[in-house]
């Protein structure tokens, strides 16, 4: 493995349309931590030398590629790629997502002439993946960064949350959505979130304008549209550290919590690494009914009775120091 040279001469194919006049579509798939972490620089170049094309980051995700330890296990690829301003990135759970994503791309850079870039983590784990919703709008959602996968609701619903997640720990939370349905009568609408990284810079963008236009007629950012107070609190959960999804925090007009791997990658089952940093749907479930007792809208002794239930061990280390 070459990680140097791989990235080289996809910087070279990528921006051959205007060094050659031949255009290319390079797509460079790798370990995701062997992307950014090891060849930030040359990423930088490529957005500076403005290339086109596709990096695919595979086994994405610190819990995903499960049995190789701290040096393999990526959690943070998504920070460090939103920092290059023409680094597009997308953390796709489903097929559907990621041909939604790869057309977009086409467009842009090679239709629209656009001079950016796309990253999108790949998994290595098997799901079901399900047919794409019939909605209209669905595609130009996923673009956007979020769209609503299902409403999971009991006959007589107590309360409402509202559940984000991306990449494989979507699965987790669509698991968490169906034990807090059965099993504490509480709904959720769960939410696919492909980027929160465009999400975030929409919610830049957006309060950026309104701060410069005072006088107008003050825009809203997309995810402040789509995640409200009334549907009552939020929790994000993905397979990369806080921060990820801790971004769009100011754009949330609810209460919210952000579940994440922060902490040294280990080697374990995904199953136990999931328990360990703390997203699995165990957590997933429990984060929402403590934001529910917050509210008042559960007693607090439900978030205890869920905690044993779960075999959670409360005074476990910090992941994060684990």
């Amino acid at each position: 493995i070459n990680e140097l040279g791989a990235m080289a001469s996809w910087v070279a194919a990528g921006t051959s349309y205007s060094t050659c006049n031949a255009v290319t579509i390079p797509f460079y798939i790798y370990y995701s931590m062997f992307g950014f972490q090891r060849v930030g620089d040359l990423a930088w170049a490529a957005g500076d030398s403005q290339a086109r094309g596709f990096l695919l980051g595979a086994t994405a995700g610190r819990t995903t590629l499960n049995g190789e330890g701290l040096q393999h296990q990526d959690g943070h690829s998504h920070v460090q790629a939103a920092l290059i301003p023409n680094c597009v990135t997308y953390d796709p759970t489903y097929g559907y997502e990621i041909a939604v994503i790869v057309r977009e791309g086409l467009r842009r850079m090679y239709e629209e002439n656009e001079n950016v870039f796309f990253y999108l983590t790949l998994m290595n784990e098997n799901y079901q993946h399900p047919a794409m919703p019939a909605s209209k709008t669905v595609e130009a959602e996923i673009i956007k960064g979020i769209y609503q996968l299902e409403q999971v609701a009991p006959k007589k619903a107590i309360a409402n949350v509202q559940l984000l997640g991306s990449g494989t720990i979507l699965e987790k939370v669509r698991e968490a959505a169906q034990i807090l349905a059965n099993d504490f009568n509480i709904s959720s609408d769960v939410y696919s979130v492909t980027s929160f990284n465009e999400l975030g810079r929409d919610g830049q963008d957006v309060t950026r304008w309104n701060m410069l236009h005072p006088e107008n007629e003050q825009r809203v950012p997309y995810i402040t549209q789509i995640i409200t107070k009334d549907a009552g609190p939020a929790i994000a959960a993905t397979d990369y550290i806080k921060n990820y999804s801790g971004q769009v925090r100011a754009y949330i007009d609810t209460e919210y919590r952000c579940l994440g791997t922060d902490g040294f990658g280990r080697s374990d089952s995904r199953a136990n690494l999931r328990t360990h940093f703390e997203v699995s749907a165990a957590y997933i479930v429990v984060a929402a009914l403590f934001e529910l007792a917050n509210r008042g809208e559960v007693k607090r002794s439900v978030v205890t009775e869920a905690i044993k239930r779960f075999d959670i061990d409360t005074e476990k280390l910090n992941p994060l120091y684990a």
